[in-house]
């Protein structure tokens, strides 16, 4: 069985934006634990579900926040186990604060950031992390491929028709 993923969004608010990943993983069959935890208000919740990540079956960590996007960088200042962040849309920016608060990472602390709410890609990575030592998760990610192939080679046959 696969480790599991932590889901980590910074507000509720943010759950609308994470449901695809949170779906996109249990298609995958990998468990996941889903928490709210702000890296400014509940930082203490923050440090301690990142460095007990590895002993409580966590292969990797998926943060969602915006604006002051922290949360990724704090889990990640905490733990080995690879953290993807998901910067959340905005009103002020659209996003982009929350992207370049995830990026923006000091040397020795990464952080894989996907687009401004790019959730089902959040989980679609955080497969293939976990794929590495897990030949049946790679398998289900080749189905993945190949039926997103299809899908596209439907679509490319059926656009002929319509013009």
């Amino acid at each position: 069985m696969s480790k599991k993923v932590a889901v980590v969004m910074g507000s509720d608010s943010d759950l609308d934006t994470m449901r695809p990943c949170i779906q996109r993983l249990q298609a995958f069959g990998i468990p996941a634990e889903v928490r709210i935890i702000s890296a400014h208000r509940t930082p203490v919740a923050a440090e301690e579900l990142a460095s007990h990540a590895v002993e409580n079956g966590f292969g990797v960590i998926i943060a969602a926040a915006g604006k002051a996007a922290h949360l990724a960088g704090v889990l990640a200042a905490y733990t080995t186990l690879p953290v993807i962040g998901v910067p959340i849309k905005t009103s002020m920016m659209g996003g982009l604060d929350s992207l370049l608060s995830m990026v923006q990472m000091p040397k020795g602390i990464p952080v894989a950031c996907v687009a401004v709410d790019g959730a089902d890609n959040a989980a679609i990575l955080a497969a293939q992390m976990l794929a590495l030592s897990d030949p049946t998760l790679t398998d289900k990610l080749v189905q993945f491929k190949a039926r997103m192939a299809e899908e596209v080679a439907e679509k490319d046959c059926h656009i002929a028709e319509k013009l």
